[in-house]
Formats: structure tokens, sequence, C-alpha cells
């Protein structure tokens, strides 16, 4: 099969086109023909870092988490799944997994769910990895209704997901945005835009929250801004965030008496843990999807999978909107 792979690890490496070893069909698992594949941070952050992480895989590597396919062929034991199935995960790409940067990728069945049959494959692709994330945090935040939430970055991968998932719980949703053009995505989400540029924390918690703070902070921006995440929150809030790898003065979140969830998704991936979750969540987010509540917001530019490279710079660039897919 064809497959994309790098050789080398590094800012300036280039992904090759070569034939490899179609992966053999083995107990659990389902043999996907991958339609599209989308691009993540972390994805980004393997091919540049490489042995620097410790998820990165060996050497040549083929990468690529998020994946949209048609089911190829089923394992022993798999009744979940038939050749077929139009279907949607995130899989692969990191550690001793081969990813979907290929014509077809090896994914175990816990870590694949029946595609949202509303979405195209480019869609769908474009939702496993931060689908869950956004999921995953606002279960974990216990999101209810009525309850006011803020994403920071409303526009970003995850936190478009989450202002969408928290919309359909029920939540007063408010999202953080830097342009015109970000506003009116947020609104068309029927969630209330903040220009962080133009409004401080104290004048936006003053104007939406009159000074308590929102029950629920999801903080997609992560690093630096989770001081912003603790200002905003209320007495005894949630404070969600995926990006916390840094050293950070608590003494705001203990005094508010914050909780602070840090979701990892691919700890189910790379420690085979609890796998069957990540395909609950994918059903689940399927389900809203399909009800009309989830839309992936896509990266005006399409790419051929012989163009990933161009894909991930795009990504790095920091000028794409929405998710990036690679296709075919």
């Amino acid at each position: 099969m064809k497959a994309m792979i790098l050789n080398q690890y590094s800012e300036n490496a280039t992904f090759q086109m070569v034939d490899i070893e179609q992966p053999a069909v083995k107990p659990g698992h389902v043999l996907v023909r991958v339609s599209a594949s989308s691009v993540n941070t972390v994805d980004t952050m393997i091919k540049n870092m490489g042995e620097q992480l410790p998820l990165s895989p060996a050497l040549p590597a083929v990468l690529g988490m998020d994946f949209a396919g048609t089911v190829e062929a089923v394992g022993e034991g798999v009744t979940a799944f038939v050749p077929g199935d139009e279907v949607y995960g995130c899989a692969g790409g990191l550690a001793d997994l081969q990813g979907s940067l290929a014509d077809f990728m090896l994914a175990d069945e816990n870590l694949v769910s029946k595609k949202p049959s509303t979405l195209s494959m480019r869609e769908a692709a474009a939702l496993p990895l931060v689908g869950i994330t956004a999921y995953e945090g606002l279960v974990r935040a216990n999101v209810k209704a009525g309850q006011k939430v803020l994403v920071h970055g409303g526009t970003g991968g995850v936190g478009h997901v989450a202002v969408q998932v928290a919309k359909q719980m029920g939540a007063e949703v408010y999202a953080t945005i830097s342009s015109d053009a970000q506003a009116e995505i947020v609104k068309s989400y029927g969630a209330t835009p903040i220009n962080y540029r133009e409004e401080s924390v104290a004048d936006y918690v003053a104007k939406y929250t009159n000074g308590a703070g929102f029950d629920v902070v999801y903080d997609s921006v992560g690093a630096a801004n989770m001081l912003n995440s603790f200002e905003a929150a209320a007495l005894n809030g949630q404070v969600v965030t995926t990006v916390s790898m840094l050293e950070l003065d608590l003494t705001l979140a203990h005094f508010k008496g914050l909780s602070i969830h840090v979701v990892f998704m691919l700890i189910p991936m790379l420690h085979n843990m609890k796998r069957e979750e990540h395909q609950q969540i994918l059903s689940a987010l399927a389900e809203i999807a399909d009800a009309g509540d989830l839309k992936p917001l896509l990266d005006e530019n399409r790419y051929s999978l012989e163009q990933v490279g161009e894909a991930y710079g795009r990504l790095t660039s920091g000028q794409a909107i929405g998710k990036v897919v690679v296709e075919g």
C-alpha cells in the first residue's frame, strides 16, 4: 500500500511516498481503508521533536492519529463492525501504532465508532482527537444546563467543538476570539464571542456574570493563559485545561477553591487503558452531529495525501481557521 513516511524527525523533515506492506488484520482490530486524516498539533510536535517526546513512533514512521474511512476487514472477536461500515476514530500515529497517512491502517475496535451519517469523510476525520478532548473535559467538569461556560479559543480545534457540545448540554456559552471572522463563527454556534484583545478578563467577567465568574472555564489555549482562566472562574468553579506543561502559581486557584481538570486524551492509546471509553465518546459525538448540533470547522484549504507536508505547514503557520484535513 502507499504511505507517507518520515525517515527523520525535525522541523525541516519531509514526508516521502513509499510502498509498504499492508497491515494484516488481527483479533479485536479492524482494517480500515483510509479516506481522510486530520492534522493535529500533537502530530506536528512529533514531526518536529521526535525522540524528545516519549510518544513518538520509531523511524521510519507513519504519522496521523485521526481518520475516517471504510472497514475493509475485521479480526476475530469483532462483532460491532462489518466490512463496508463507514467509521472514524483516533487510533494510530504514536508509539507502536501505525498512523493514518496511508491507504490502510489497523485500528483497535475500541478506538473506532460508526461515522456520523450526516458528515462527509473529510468532516468526520476532523473530529476524533479534538472531539474526544472537548467532550471528556466538559463531562469531567460536570457541565449542566443553565451554567455559564467560557471556552478560551472558541474557533480552535478543541475550542470550536467544546463550544458546540457545551451548548448542546444546555449551557450558556461564551468564547474568546480575536477577530470579527472568528466572532461570526462563534455566533453561528449560538454562543457569545468575547474579543480578548479588546476586553480584559475583569471587564468581561463583570459584563457577563455580574462579577461572579463562569461556572466552567474550558482552556484550550493553555500555558500562561491558565491564569486568565483562574481569574475568570467562579468561586468553587471548574477549570479544564488541555495545555498545562508549565510551572504556575496556583495561589489564585487555591483561594477560589477551583477544581482543575487536565485532559490528555492520548492516555488510552498510549497505555491501552479504558479504550472503550473513546468509542463511547465517538458514538455520542456522532449522535450530536447527526442531530444537527455539531459541525466540524474546516480550514478552507484542501490537501491530498501527497501534500501532507503542506498540510502540516498550514497548521504550524497559525493561519488556519478550523481543522486541516488530508484526503485520500
